[in-house]
């Protein structure tokens, strides 16, 4: 569980916009894409592991992922939103 002080000081690095928690089936479809093999980060490349969460910029268009309790809040590593569907 991300620590409220924490969230609410946390903002994305590329726009400076706030983030807040994904939801579970955000992260479910997420992982899902992950596990066809069909996501790629912002920088292009393909995203292999799964996220235990994800830290969603206020517009809506990225997905900063949350492994082992620790947000990733790296431009090229997040993750585009709305998910293809491929």
């Amino acid at each position: 569980m991300m620590d409220e002080q924490l969230l609410e000081i946390l903002v994305c690095p590329e726009t400076k916009e706030p983030v807040s928690l994904a939801d579970k089936a955000l992260v479910a479809r997420v992982n899902e894409a992950i596990g066809r093999g069909t996501l790629k980060s912002k920088g292009g490349q393909p995203v292999t592991e799964p996220v235990d969460g994800g830290l969603v910029r206020q517009d809506g268009k990225r997905f900063y992922p949350i492994r082992d309790d620790i947000p990733v809040m790296l431009t090229e590593e997040a993750i585009l939103l709305p998910l293809a569907d491929a």
